[in-house]
């Protein structure tokens, strides 16, 4: 007997979607508000896909489709109608990740451990850490999840373990995914236009303790995190691992001399600790002296991988080996006396503060704007304003955060571009205008890159090619990735 699937949203996860659901005999159609999205995956080429940008419609054209199935990409808003419609019609709705995980669970491939991380900031980097210690020892490991690759297309992959990275967005809809190990990093507002509140968006992001086995790991400092592994109903048996950048405590990982230690999947760990790495093993990546984001994030890698049984020497090799992906705190260029930073990734106000954390007062250009995402940014501005030298507010959104620079940072210098043609080479010109010589530029934009590009590695391109053409004027092309 044939059964019907209804996919909503027709990006990369709803195709990966219908990818998986094809191969199991189902059959399915798409629904989307827009039309026009690129086929990004050749197995779904036949699928119908129906558009309407009218959220009602859409979601009656999917309950008169008799409907089995109904699963949804994260990019559909938990206050969509699509939900309440399937619900009041009896139609069972899943999202993309919830998928994946049961159909990994009814196929050859039922018991592979997930190790999954959420967190406002550092998801990617802790992935893309955890993966590659991970296969240093040995391990057939797949990074998946929002990092990139839909999981619904990892699951037929001969991988032995997945690094999971999972948006609030893609927690909101998992209900029985049993994670080996997780880890919510950490909590700040962002993406409320979507979830509607701070409590909406964290009590998603909690979701991620939901069922795990053996470790629920959480920043012993983050009150709130440490809550979400408290009133989280696991299976019987899993720990929590507190992460701190100081002394460890039993049951947790921190820092001694310089050394990521681990006092939690060790024998006597009330009296040994099991070293692992150095803080220098990240210097390939983040040069002498990484910041406290970044070792936060390593510690995170190192506890999620402890779970899965790594010995300390992977975990060494595997942070000395990664690299980070690209516009993440990445020097790009030493280019007018001035070093410059990409970091388009920290879209929202907490990766923003971090990105200017550790730098000497009035030494930062901070070029920052964008998409607003609904986000109060008074607290950023007073965080960061002795930091500041100058700002350079880019984007269409840019009245919250003149509001807060006016209020927070009254006499730092502030200058506004807006889109015109060759914007990003004047919001370099005006940065340089800014500094005094040996003075760091911060593309931290705070923001989310829609309002005027498809993503936020669009935008970080940009910016790198404005500097390119400054430096090649100014004769001192810079390269420090």
């Amino acid at each position: 007997m044939s059964r019907f699937a209804a996919v909503v949203g027709w990006g990369k996860s709803g195709q990966g979607a219908a990818g998986a659901l094809l191969a199991r005999d189902w059959q399915v159609r798409a629904f989307d508000a827009r039309g026009g999205q690129s086929l990004l995956f050749d197995d779904v080429a036949g699928v119908d896909v129906h558009v309407d940008d009218d959220p009602e419609a859409l979601a009656r054209a999917i309950v008169e489709a008799n409907l089995d199935l109904v699963v949804v990409s994260p990019g559909v808003p938990a206050h969509h109608p699509v939900f309440s419609a399937c619900e009041a019609a009896g139609i069972e709705v899943w999202g993309e990740v919830e998928l994946a995980w049961r159909l990994q669970e009814e196929g050859p491939h039922a018991g592979r451990p997930w190790l999954v991380v959420t967190g406002t900031n550092g998801k990617t980097t802790t992935v893309g850490m955890l993966g590659e210690i991970l296969r240093c020892a040995g391990a057939k490991a797949e990074e998946v999840g929002n990092i990139g690759t839909p999981i619904t297309r990892a699951i037929d992959s001969d991988a032995e373990v997945f690094a999971v990275e999972l948006s609030s967005f893609q927690l909101h809809t998992v209900r029985t995914v049993s994670p080996l190990a997780s880890i919510c990093l950490n909590v700040d507002a962002d993406h409320l236009d979507w979830h509607g509140s701070v409590e909406a968006y964290a009590a998603d992001k909690a979701r991620v303790y939901e069922n795990t086995i053996r470790a629920c790991v959480y920043p012993a400092s983050d009150r709130r995190v440490e809550q979400m592994v408290e009133n989280a109903d696991v299976v019987e048996g899993a720990r929590a691992i507190g992460l701190t950048l100081g002394s460890p405590s039993v049951s947790q990982f921190g820092i001694v001399e310089g050394l990521l230690v681990d006092r939690a999947f060790v024998e006597d760990r009330a009296r040994h600790a099991a070293a692992l790495a150095h803080i220098s093993d990240l210097a390939g990546a983040y040069g002498p002296h990484p910041s406290a984001a970044v070792v936060s994030d390593a510690l995170a890698a190192a506890a999620l991988a402890r779970a899965y049984g790594v010995e300390p020497e992977a975990v060494e090799a595997g942070l000395r080996a990664f690299r980070p992906a690209g516009h993440r705190r990445a020097i790009i260029a030493h280019a007018a006396d001035l070093t410059w930073v990409d970091d388009s990734k920290a879209t929202n106000a907490h990766a923003a503060r971090a990105s200017l954390a550790g730098l000497p007062p009035r030494s930062a250009i901070w070029i920052v704007g964008g998409d607003a995402k609904g986000q109060d940014f008074t607290e950023l501005i007073r965080q960061v304003e002795p930091t500041l030298r100058g700002v350079v507010v880019i984007g269409e959104d840019r009245a919250p955060l003149v509001e807060a620079l006016q209020a927070g940072a009254p006499d730092v210098p502030r200058v506004e571009v807006d889109g015109h043609e060759d914007w990003m080479f004047s919001v370099v010109n005006e940065a340089v205008a800014l500094s005094m010589p040996g003075d760091t530029v911060v593309l931290a934009p705070a923001c989310a890159s829609w309002d005027q590009f498809d993503n936020y590695g669009q935008r970080g391109d940009a910016f790198a090619d404005a500097v390119s053409r400054l430096a090649a004027q100014w004769g001192s092309a810079g390269g420090d990735e």
